[in-house]
């Protein structure tokens, strides 16, 4: 039996809706070969499977022979590659001028080099009005080989202007390219350790930062280069934590999509990160009335019956909108209400299970953990700790991977595992002594846990007492701030100091920021 990650047929099949599926059908029957009714029936086969199984294929469509699944599978695959174009091409205008490029080529090898020429322009004018700025230069390419080779009989000076527009157009996607690199680096920077763990790391990023970031005017730059330029913006600030400077290039990035509402369409999944990252940006400088105003608007566009939708783009939505909601329980501290969408989360998380990547999922059992954790629900804050702490790549944001080893220790002292607490201490201080990523908010509650069992029951509140006020100290140093993103321990030892739950202290927090 194959993995399902790994056949990529099955894979696809799984991923059609009813609609994709019907599409599909139709357009095998067009073809009306004997072949292809026999890769329509492996299709059928592997469409009424769960798991992917060769052997009951085989069983399932007795005609075909151990030899031939493989060629009809990679027919099967193309086929519906090309169906799936057709069926979305409507709603893809990359698509659509792809084909009009053949359309032209088909054209130019007719000789009807005029006829290739206006289409050519055609595409060039859409692609630069949708900013697809390397589908114009493909079509500028085109456009010169024709008229250095053949006599076109096109206006004077046509070489001239071709040429300049296709220097400038070059120009933009150098540009484009340039400042999506920066993007891309700092955005798998983040992936990699999350915010910045110290001065060192601040310093090295603002270094690559600004000696690669181009310089771009502002007023003249295409749509594709000021969205890559807040893009970097947005990580790099991110990063190092100044939330302020994140939050204005964030909303740069959404006023774009507002000036130019027609791009919310063409370029969905742009406009829906600029959400996001603005909603990252306001929940970290807790200003709850405009992270809840910028929420609602997230939600209205994905609720918009008129939208165009797509697998990716339901998946975009799912994993920002469920992430904020979240963020705003947290803020609120509402945690026990907030367990109530976690079976919806999920769902999703199966559903979603081929286009989620392990980042991704890891955030959310860290989100969730915390919501059992608010709640008071210890056995199954450690459970979705455990899917963190049990994850194979410890490469991939080193940060969750450290904190929920904290969050991790922090719940099973409130469980009452004592026997199981001293294990926890010395393998979450293992784990960080590999990292190198131990700082001085760690190591006073690796301290204070330590000394916990030679501490009076009568001195338990003055402990508490004394290591708020030292965690307090060293928050107020910005180096050494970025654990408290991470973990409000402020709060948990406000809630032992004065025993009451933690999440009614956050309430509490919540009402007088309000």
């Amino acid at each position: 039996m194959s993995n399902i990650n790994n056949d990529a047929v099955f894979q696809l099949i799984k991923s059609l809706t009813r609609s994709e599926k019907r599409h599909f059908r139709l357009f095998t029957n067009r073809q009306g070969s004997n072949e292809g009714l026999k890769f329509l029936h492996v299709f059928d086969a592997l469409d009424s499977q769960e798991q992917y199984d060769d052997e009951k294929v085989l069983k399932q469509v007795p005609a075909i022979k151990k030899a031939q699944l493989a060629n009809l599978k990679a027919n099967l695959y193309k086929q519906l590659l090309s169906s799936l174009r057709l069926y979305h091409a409507n709603q893809n205008l990359d698509i659509q001028l792809h084909e009009q490029l053949d359309y032209a080529r088909v054209l130019y090898n007719k000789g009807l080099y005029q006829q290739s020429l206006k289409m050519l322009d055609k595409v060039k004018l859409a692609a630069q009005q949708a900013a697809l700025p390397h589908i114009a230069l493909e079509a500028l390419d085109f456009e010169k080989q024709i008229e250095t080779q053949y006599i076109t009989r096109s206006l004077q000076g046509r070489a001239e202007s071709l040429s300049a527009e296709a220097t400038q157009t070059v120009r933009h996607v150098a540009q484009v390219h340039d400042l999506s690199n920066v993007a891309l680096r700092l955005y798998g920077l983040y992936i990699k350790m999350g915010h910045a763990r110290n001065r060192e790391d601040h310093d090295s990023i603002t270094t690559y930062f600004k000696e690669n970031l181009p310089n771009l005017d502002l007023p003249r730059a295409s749509f594709t280069e000021r969205l890559y330029y807040y893009q970097a913006n947005v990580w790099y600030y991110y990063i190092v934590q100044d939330f302020r400077a994140c939050y204005r290039y964030a909303q740069k990035w959404v006023s774009l999509f507002e000036e130019e509402p027609a791009m919310k369409e063409k370029q969905a999944s742009h406009y829906i990160k600029g959400l996001h990252n603005l909603l990252a940006a306001l929940y970290n400088l807790l200003y709850y009335s405009k992270f809840k105003a910028v929420l609602q608007k997230l939600e209205d566009f994905a609720a918009d019956p008129d939208r165009r939708q797509s697998a990716n783009t339901e998946m975009l939505l799912f994993l920002y909108i469920y992430t904020n909601r979240l963020n705003a329980y947290f803020m609120e501290g509402r945690f026990s209400e907030g367990l109530q969408i976690v079976p919806e989360i999920l769902e999703n998380l199966d559903r979603y299970q081929l286009q989620l990547d392990s980042h991704r999922r890891l955030v959310f059992y860290f989100k969730i953990a915390s919501l059992y954790f608010g709640s008071g629900d210890y056995p199954n804050t450690i459970k979705y700790l455990n899917k963190i702490i049990n994850f194979k790549d410890v490469s991939l944001r080193e940060d969750l991977q450290c904190f929920a080893r904290i969050l991790n220790l922090i719940a099973h002292y409130d469980s009452g595992q004592d026997e199981a607490l001293e294990y926890q201490i010395k393998s979450t201080y293992h784990f960080l002594g590999k990292m190198n990523n131990q700082q001085p908010m760690q190591k006073e509650i690796f301290k204070f846990l330590r000394e916990l069992s030679d501490i009076n029951p009568l001195q338990l509140r003055g402990a508490f007492i004394s290591l708020k006020e030292k965690l307090m100290a060293i928050a107020d140093n910005p180096v050494d701030r970025r654990p408290f993103l991470y973990l409000d321990i402020i709060s948990w030892l406000e809630s032992k100091i004065e025993n009451i739950p933690v999440q009614e202290v956050m309430k509490r927090k919540f009402h007088q920021m309000k």
